[in-house]
């Protein structure tokens, strides 16, 4: 399937990736949505929580949502998409990874963007509960690189799973993280980091002989927080062994259903093997789409209603 003509055209100061992007992640006022916390015990007795909404009418399908690095079940990109979702009889489980529905994990391990164990668990559980036959995967962010590897490291997995969306999805997550330190990229690694190594300041409660104050100040950029946390917490040799066997990018020619990768030329986040328009070209399953215009989550249509969301809607209800 060759790459997908884009027909987004924002407005005036949308049409500047790094103002779509602030004001997609800041200033875009809260969808309303109602959700109900599920928590999920997971094998090693650590836990994480779904955040459910739920259809006016009772149906079969249930998507899946994703978030990004230090996200949420309650950032405004979640929201804005299950709310869209719900009003089109669809059920929706937001995900919140270990560590951040508010409630510091147990293991020593949190999250990471290839970790499809998690993942794995949180689709079994809600397969058990024995009332859909259908779900689609949606991610964005990280979490679109997530859902990318887990359709793609596998020979097979749950028939009900039909579809997936990557919404600004580092494909390639060494290349992001030097895109991202790129000088013009300050706010957003900046944000990242003060939220990591707050995190880390706070594990190191619980786990004083693997987390100390000498690491948590040599903590200077996202490379650091991987080499010295995220890589040896989840088995990596350095950090540049994480960033390589946990790219998506990778794993794309394995994928065996339908799967929608929107992705801006303008986001800054993203380096040039984030866009696989020639394998897109040759697959039967890849759907790319790369608008001019939207930075890094930031498809602003209007307040209600952004780009990306009426184009997930769009892909997961075509036949």
């Amino acid at each position: 399937m060759p790459s997908i003509t884009s027909l987004y055209r924002p407005k005036r100061l949308f049409k500047n990736g790094h103002f779509s992007t602030i004001y997609s992640a800041k200033l875009r006022p809260l969808p309303k949505l109602l959700q109900e916390r599920e928590r999920i015990s997971l094998p090693d007795g650590d836990f994480l929580d779904v955040d459910w909404s739920f259809s006016k009418k009772r149906t079969p399908r249930v998507a899946i949502l994703l978030h990004g690095l230090e996200g949420n079940a309650q950032r405004t990109y979640m929201k804005g998409q299950g709310r869209v979702l719900i009003n089109n009889d669809w059920d929706v489980a937001a995900v919140n990874y270990r560590g951040c529905s508010g409630e510091m994990n147990i293991s020593y391990a949190s999250y990471n963007a290839g970790k499809t164990d998690d993942l794995e668990v949180i689709i079994d559980f809600i397969l058990e509960k024995d009332k859909y036959s259908e779900i689609v995967l949606i991610g964005f962010s990280l979490g679109g690189n997530l859902l990318l590897k887990y359709l793609g490291e596998r020979e097979s997995f749950p028939k009900q799973i039909k579809k997936g969306v990557a919404i600004s999805s580092p494909l390639n997550l060494k290349g992001s993280l030097e895109s991202l330190a790129h000088y013009y990229n300050w706010v957003y690694r900046t944000s990242f980091l003060y939220s990591m190594r707050k995190k880390y300041k706070a594990k190191m409660i619980q786990f004083p002989e693997q987390m100390n104050v000498h690491d948590l100040k040599r903590i200077k950029s996202l490379l650091d927080f991987d080499t010295i946390y995220t890589a040896p917490a989840h088995g990596f040799n350095d950090a540049f062994d994480y960033y390589q066997k946990n790219s998506s990018g990778q794993f794309l020619p394995n994928i065996k259903i339908p799967v929608f990768i929107l992705n801006a030329k303008n986001d800054s986040f993203l380096s040039a093997e984030c866009y696989p328009v020639r394998l897109a070209s040759k697959s039967k399953n890849i759907y790319l789409e790369i608008p001019k215009y939207g930075g890094h989550v930031g498809f602003h249509q209007n307040n209600r209603l952004y780009y990306s969301e009426q184009r997930t809607l769009d892909f997961i209800k075509k036949e």
